[in-house]
This record gives C-alpha cells, sequence and structure tokens, in this order.
C-alpha cells in the first residue's frame, strides 16, 4: 500500500508539472479515476460580498407563473431551473443566496460586471434628471456617447445609430445594406446567428432558431470552421465558395454580406485565418457592403483586439453591435460610413428608445470603465491563462474535442469519437448539470449543444479560471 501511494504521489507530481508548463498549478490533477473520484470537489474562490437576504417568491412558485403567463416557446436552462436574484462583478446568487461563477455573463451581454458601481451611478444619476425624450430633441447624452462610440472604430466608421439589440441592429445593418446599393442579395455563413426577428432569421443559418416563413434573397455559404471545415484552416478556399454562390446564385449583384468574427451562438467558432480580407474584395467587386457583426466579439472581450473584426486585418462598412454595449440594459448599436449612411435620408428612419438618455449614458459609463479597468489587457491574458487550463484537460480526458477562441471568448467542444467528431449530445448535457452542482454556470452552443461556450463577464480573474478548470476536470472524471 505504501508503494503504491509512492507511485500515485510520483504520478500526481508529474501531472502537475505539465499542468504547470500551461500556467494551470493550482488545478489538482490526479490521473486515476479512482484517486479523483475520492477527491473533494473544486470549491468557488472567496468573494469579499454578502448578499441581501431574499424574501420573494421562489423558483416553484415563479416557475409556474412562467409556465402560465409568459410565451411556451421560453426555454430555460438546467433540469431544476434556477431563481438568479442578485449578482455582483463575475458572481450571481440565487434565492438561498448560494453563490455561483457566471461564466456566461447573461449570454454574453454582462461587460463590466454584475452591478457596476460606475455604470449603476450613471443609470441612477440620468434617471433622476430624464429617462426618455427620443431624437427629435436634443440631448447631449446621446451625442457624446455616439463621439465616444465613433472615436472607438477605425477607418470612416464614424456615423452611430442606436437601437436596443442586436437583432434590430442587424436588421438595420441589412436595411442600409439593400438602400445603399439597390441590390437585395444578402450572404451569411453556415452556423451564423444574427437574430430572431422576421428579417434577420433569414441571416441566422441553424435550423433550430428558424420558422418556416419565407427569408427573402438570402445564400448561406460554407462556414470556414477550422475544426470542422472541409479545408480546415485555408481562408481563401473558404472564399472561393462566396464567389460561386454569387456566380451562379445571384444576379453577379448582391447587397451585402455579414458575418461574426467569432460565431456565438454557432458555438465560439473563430473564423478561419485570412477569411474575410478575401471575402470582402470579392463582395465589393459585386456591388456589396461588408457588415461585422460584433454583438458577441466587441468592446476587448477577444483580448488581442478591440473588436473581432480586426483579427482577420480588415475593415468593415457597416458594424453592428449589442450586449455588451450596455453591460445589461437594452441598448444596440449600427456604425457606418458618411456615404452610407446618407442613403437612409430618402425616407423617415427613426427609433423610439434608441439611444434614449438613460442607455446612452450606461453606455458611455461602460467605455469607460473598459478603459479605466483595462479589461482588454485583462481579457488577453486571463484568457491565455484559461485556454492553457483547457487544453491541458484536452490532453488527459478524450471527450473535448477542441479547445479555441481568444480572450474571454472561448468554446470547449465534447465529442465521442475525436476522428469521426462525433458530437457527445449527451455527455455534454451530463456536464452541463454537474457544472453547475459545482456551481459554475456556463452556455452551451452549437447545432448540437455540444459545446460549452465560456464568457464570461470581462473581471473574471485567473482564479476563476483556475476554478472553473478544476471543477470541468471533476465533472469529467466523474462523468
Amino acid at each position: 500500500m505504501a508503494m503504491q501511494r509512492q507511485i500515485l504521489k510520483r504520478t500526481a507530481d508529474a501531472a502537475r508539472a505539465k499542468l504547470s508548463f500551461y500556467g494551470c498549478a493550482s488545478f489538482s490533477t490526479v490521473p486515476s479515476s479512482k484517486a479523483a473520484a475520492a477527491a473533494t470537489p473544486p470549491q468557488i474562490p472567496p468573494f469579499d460580498y454578502q448578499p441581501k437576504p431574499y424574501n420573494g417568491p421562489l423558483a416553484d412558485e415563479i416557475f409556474e407563473k412562467r409556465k402560465k403567463f409568459l410565451g411556451p416557446s421560453l426555454f430555460h436552462y438546467y433540469q431544476k431551473p434556477l431563481n438568479i436574484v442578485e449578482g455582483k462583478m463575475q458572481y450571481l446568487f440565487d434565492e438561498s443566496g448560494k453563490r455561483y461563477l457566471d461564466a456566461f455573463a447573461g449570454i454574453v451581454t454582462v461587460s463590466c460586471g454584475h452591478c457596476h458601481p460606475d455604470v449603476l451611478n450613471a443609470v441612477f444619476e440620468q434617471s433622476k434628471l430624464l429617462q426618455h425624450t427620443t431624437t427629435i430633441y436634443l440631448h447631449h447624452a446621446i451625442a457624446e456617447y455616439a463621439e465616444a462610440l465613433a472615436s472607438k472604430m477605425p477607418g470612416n466608421l464614424k456615423v452611430v445609430y442606436f437601437v436596443n439589440s442586436g437583432s434590430e441592429a442587424n436588421e438595420l445593418a441589412m436595411l442600409m445594406a439593400r438602400v445603399h446599393t439597390g441590390n437585395l442579395s444578402m450572404i451569411s455563413l453556415r452556423n451564423a446567428y444574427h437574430g430572431g426577428s422576421a428579417n434577420t432569421i433569414g441571416l441566422t443559418a441553424l435550423r433550430t432558431w428558424k420558422y418556416a416563413i419565407p427569408e427573402g434573397e438570402i445564400h448561406h455559404v460554407m462556414n470556414p470552421d477550422p475544426y470542422r471545415g472541409i479545408f480546415g484552416s485555408d481562408g481563401a478556399a473558404y472564399a472561393r465558395d462566396v464567389q460561386e454562390h454569387i456566380d451562379y446564385g445571384t444576379s453577379g449583384n448582391v447587397a451585402g454580406f455579414i458575418a461574426e468574427t467569432v460565431q456565438g451562438v454557432g458555438g465560439a467558432v473563430e473564423l478561419a485565418p485570412g477569411y474575410l480580407k478575401h471575402v470582402y474584395d470579392i463582395v465589393h467587386q459585386a456591388g456589396g457592403v461588408c457588415i461585422a457583426d460584433e454583438v458577441q466579439s466587441g468592446f476587448g472581450r477577444m483580448g488581442s483586439h478591440y473588436w473581432g473584426f480586426e483579427t482577420q486585418g480588415v475593415i468593415p462598412d457597416i458594424v453592428t453591435m449589442a450586449k455588451g454595449i450596455g453591460n445589461g440594459l437594452p441598448l444596440g448599436a449600427v456604425v457606418t460610413t458618411p456615404e452610407i449612411a446618407s442613403a437612409l435620408t430618402q425616407r423617415i428612419q427613426f427609433n423610439t428608445f434608441g439611444g434614449n438618455p438613460v442607455c446612452s449614458a450606461a453606455g458611455l459609463a461602460v467605455l469607460n470603465v473598459l478603459d479605466k479597468e483595462k479589461r482588454q489587457a485583462h481579457c488577453a491574458n486571463v484568457g491565455a491563462h484559461l485556454l492553457g487550463c483547457l487544453r491541458s484537460l484536452q490532453q488527459r480526458h478524450d471527450l473535448i474535442g477542441d479547445v479555441r477562441g481568444r480572450g474571454l471568448m472561448i468554446g470547449v467542444e465534447f465529442v465521442t469519437d475525436r476522428k469521426e467528431k462525433t458530437p457527445a449530445k449527451a455527455e455534454t448535457n451530463v456536464l452541463f448539470e454537474k457544472m453547475r452542482e459545482l456551481d459554475v454556470l456556463i452556455g452551451k452552443g452549437g447545432m448540437h449543444a455540444n459545446i460549452f461556450r465560456i464568457k464570461p463577464p470581462m473581471c473574471f480573474s485567473k482564479d476563476d479560471a483556475d476554478f472553473l478548470a478544476d471543477a470541468l476536470d471533476y465533472a469529467l472524471t466523474k462523468l
């Protein structure tokens, strides 16, 4: 028995040394499943905050009201839905005061952190003065915010339109493309998600999100997915499919092309290197404009760059954004060039709530917080650390087929066969529930929901990263 313990200790020490190479020495790595099963579950990092006592209705009562009064198409996470009642920075609290690590940020929407004091203060102060007037009157908040947002954009992207969501932003961008060019055909990628409104549902290319309604002149081209795509990481090869769609599926002229640089709902799929450069040239030659959907990837989350499209070395004609732009408030934006913007002057273009004083004040506060707290650099640092931890787990758990992403925009894809890349749907569901039991809230994505989407608030720390990796290691070992 003593010799067995010595062998086990030497094996564990070697595994820890290997993880230390990846910067993940803090989490336990005993390769023996029996030894790991005997280990205690990882503990959530300490956090100096006490949630307020909750005296409201409990989960079962709320769930019954939801089923009775809200649309039956709504879905929820977890077999037993969580009643989340409070949030602070990267953590959430349920009705009992139990704390969870939020690794999904309200579906990639909380950028600065839950209830960040600077954003809250901006909202409170503006709400005390004026909540709503619309753009038929002047107000300093929308003008100052538009100026600040435009200063973050490259090239001649200097004209800002404010809306309330990502779907609205993409719908307006599609309208701009069609009015400006005089063409109808739009091109988007397979596996893309650009919204669920009657028009943007056509741009979305995942059947799980699409109803059987007319989609108009929309073409879905091959997805330049380095993991599952037939051309691997060859961006130029995928781009040829765009040219073929234009040549054989359109009049030869198109209105525009839209793409997420990292597909969010599709499972954190980063486009093959160089792809957008080739495609933008092809689309421009066909008379179209190029739209970058930055709804999930923008504002420094990628770490290496402020905007996702910058990772591809391109400047779009139109950029759409939402989610993290308002840290949880209903806010979205479309930024374009003066030339394209002028096309909309042919008719009245108006948005009742877009850029209202409260949301504009919050949006400006978000930009200031991200700059003041150097969140882009933080995402690069913590994201690289977490990717290293996850890739070391990939070496020891065959269920992990791919680890991808950059910054705090990360995907972990689970497969039952690495060669065939068979989606591990059932296993992912079990892991998903187990992670919640271990106090980690995470997202799922992809056509088969076999991909963990790790996109936490941008204040997520290295201790949080280690805990998440610990929890995943523990859950995989228990599977």
